[in-house]
């Protein structure tokens, strides 16, 4: 990506999020939703999410590669190996930020239960996922999760977690609950930059871990080289992001919360081997181990 590209790309999505205002109001007025019309944080969210129906497929198509890579345990430094060399994705999951199920097919490629390959020889004899627990407070998005899951043939071990972070351990929130370390892999795709109260719900998300379990990261994140400038364009493009993608922060430090959230035996989070040094929605990948 060109130097123009790069700085470009922020004003891009946001010009495509306010192509999509006469739609989303249409949609509001149709389902007389008038209080999400009228309120200025539910129209930003009903926005992006007619925004991201249109170019969530672009955007995976994209970093698929990269993501099915992560979870088969092939990055390391942020370059992708042609082998194994980490554990993959395994046991019971808890994907953070599920949406309407973007990244359940992916998940399918790994499950114990219904393998359709994808799989390379694994480092050790573990044996896929087992369970999948998928965190998705919207309603709308949670509904279409659970549809997607049966397209996908992960019923029998996806479970639709309708509540946010902070009321994953509470059974009378949601119907079910996630015990601080049951969880084997924690799957964060592009999600950090949504959630509320990051350093909080990020801590929380460490206690669901099992001792020696693992957290798959893709993310963007703030910008960190370039020097001053590039970190000053970044916060001026942040001012009309925050009112035009709903609650997305491209300036949130997802790397720092996640390396002080806890006491980590390994940490490997690096920008993809591709990334340019200029990039002004850069990313990170990789895994931390607890």
């Amino acid at each position: 990506m060109s130097l123009f590209e790069t700085l470009a790309e922020p004003w891009f999505f946001m010009w495509l999020s306010l192509s999509h205002v006469p739609a989303t109001i249409r949609a509001l007025v149709a389902a007389k939703d008038y209080g999400t019309l009228f309120s200025p944080s539910g129209f930003g969210e009903a926005l992006f999410g007619t925004l991201w129906a249109t170019i969530g497929p672009n955007v995976k198509a994209v970093s698929e590669e990269r993501v099915i890579a992560l979870l088969e345990g092939r990055v390391k430094g942020g370059y992708i190996q042609d082998e194994v060399i980490s554990t993959p994705i395994y046991g019971t999951v808890l994907e953070v930020g599920a949406g309407s199920g973007m990244w359940a097919d992916v998940l399918a490629r790994f499950s114990s239960v219904d393998a359709t390959g994808g799989l390379r020889k694994r480092k050790n004899a573990s044996s896929g996922i087992t369970k999948v627990y998928g965190v998705e407070p919207n309603p709308i998005s949670a509904k279409a999760l659970q549809k997607r899951v049966q397209e996908v043939g992960l019923q029998d071990i996806y479970q639709v977690v309708p509540v946010g972070i902070e009321f994953v351990h509470d059974p009378s929130a949601w119907n079910g609950k996630i015990e601080p370390g049951s969880i084997d892999c924690i799957v964060g795709i592009m999600c950090m930059c949504s959630i509320p109260e990051p350093e909080k719900n990020i801590q929380l998300l460490y206690k669901l871990l099992k001792p020696g379990g693992h957290w798959f990261v893709y993310e963007h994140v703030k910008v960190s080289r370039g020097g001053p400038l590039l970190r000053f364009y970044q916060r001026l493009c942040s001012i009309p992001w925050s009112f035009m993608m709903g609650s997305c922060r491209i300036c949130r430090n997802t790397e720092k919360s996640l390396r002080t959230a806890g006491v980590w035996q390994e940490v490997d989070l690096a920008p993809p081997s591709d990334q340019t040094d200029y990039a002004v929605m850069p990313h990170i990948i990789g895994t931390l181990k607890k």
